[in-house]
């Protein structure tokens, strides 16, 4: 993170990389040579913005508590010259809200001449990129159109967050942490949103295994640090997540959402039953003896397959479906819990799904900071800008009517 225009202590902290190791972390720079001051003007925030699904596995990894393990990524991370460190749950709150509204509207207009249903989740970005490359219109029809909690925080952190700090977006890079490398690909593949003004809401990914490879080799002396939030100088002391087994929960609150505006019933335990395996589980509501809601996890290209074919035949019963690319989940990414030789590490990841099963839920219609949010940043909840700023469309390509056939 050294920087040749500053004479800053802070600036000349170092990472050790293999050319690097002899080199002394108080060797001065030609600019401290020269007694020349550091040019702000030359220099960006860095803010780099965690994943959920990722600090269950740096607890795993390094035996910590999880709320241990984000205070020591997030004071490892500002070791590196860091100014921000934030979660990206709050961005996750607004993706779930979103497509809870998208979701009981979608219901309430879907017959046999608008089929709107099933409705299929849009967090995964690659699913997405699966869907709108081979699948095409048939199947993006169906997509939520509510941005993924990526997307979403890119925007907050380069709009609403750039505001606050008096700063153009182009002056902040964006880092996210997650716990796959599709992340990666989505945050190259974005658009660059008008509010940013030419600007990706993330600059930069890297993967939870990375992070934690070069929190091996580094040799910093770190202190714990509380991840700090957008509002002013206030603290994450307490690490809460949503309500999904492995991922940000879209079905379980969607599902709840769902039973009380359609049919005025309060849900509040979500029952899962398994079907072709672990990774296809449905949910149901029944009233009056009849399914009014049924619901679907499907986990992994597999029961992606199976779905689409079930799609094709008529012969899928769902209402909504909550697709993720990875079998396992969002914690079973690849970007961690993975042994040298590329295979899944299932004690690690045992150990993480007992970690994050821990974690207090929290619901996102509980949060006060959303609902300022909507008010101060999206001029209200049902706004234009925040259908611009939270909503998007997607990039098919035209098939013929066998579009939905699959090669494996």
């Amino acid at each position: 993170m050294k920087c040749e225009h500053c004479t800053r202590k802070e600036c000349s902290k170092k990472t050790k990389t293999d050319d690097q190791e002899n080199v002394s972390a108080d060797a001065p720079s030609p600019a401290q040579e020269n007694g020349e001051k550091c040019d702000t003007s030359k220099h960006k925030v860095l803010v780099v913005s965690v994943c959920p699904q990722s600090l269950p596995y740096f607890a795993a990894k390094f035996n910590l508590s999880v709320t241990d393990a984000s205070r020591r990524v997030c004071g490892f991370l500002r070791s590196l010259g860091v100014h921000y460190v934030f979660d990206t749950r709050i961005a996750a709150d607004f993706s779930i809200l979103e497509s809870q509204k998208e979701f009981v509207r979608r219901y309430r207009q879907h017959s046999e001449e608008e089929r709107t249903l099933p409705m299929l989740t849009s967090a995964c970005p690659g699913w997405v990129r699966y869907a709108e490359r081979v699948l095409g219109r048939p199947i993006t029809a169906h997509l939520c159109t509510a941005k993924s909690p990526q997307q979403v925080m890119g925007s907050l952190v380069k709009d609403y967050f750039a505001r606050q700090q008096n700063l153009s977006p182009e002056k902040i890079f964006h880092v996210i942490v997650a716990p796959c490398y599709d992340k990666k690909l989505e945050a190259l593949q974005e658009g660059f949103p008008p509010a940013l003004h030419g600007s990706r809401g993330a600059d930069c990914v890297l993967t939870s295994g990375e992070i934690a490879q070069i929190m091996e080799q580094g040799d910093l002396s770190v202190k714990d640090a509380a991840v700090d939030t957008l509002f002013g100088d206030l603290k994450e002391d307490k690490v809460t997540r949503h309500d999904g087994a492995s991922s940000d929960g879209h079905l379980a609150h969607i599902f709840r959402h769902a039973a009380k505006e359609l049919f005025n019933e309060d849900v509040e335990e979500v029952t899962y039953r398994a079907l072709r395996n672990k990774d296809f589980q449905e949910v149901t509501l029944e009233k009056n003896g009849e399914v009014v809601l049924r619901f679907a996890a499907a986990y992994g290209f597999r029961n992606i397959q199976n779905m689409i074919l079930k799609l094709k035949k008529g012969k899928f019963p769902y209402h909504f479906v909550e697709v993720l690319a990875c079998a396992g989940g969002c914690l079973n990414g690849r970007g961690q819990a993975q042994t040298p030789d590329g295979h899944a590490d299932k004690a690690l990841l045992r150990q993480m799904e007992g970690i994050y099963a821990d974690i207090p839920v929290r619901r996102p219609e509980s949060s006060a900071h959303v609902q300022e949010l909507y008010q101060e940043w999206l001029e209200g909840i049902n706004s234009p800008k925040a259908r611009e700023v939270l909503h998007t469309t997607y990039q098919s390509q035209e098939r013929g009517a066998h579009s939905l056939d699959i090669k494996w």
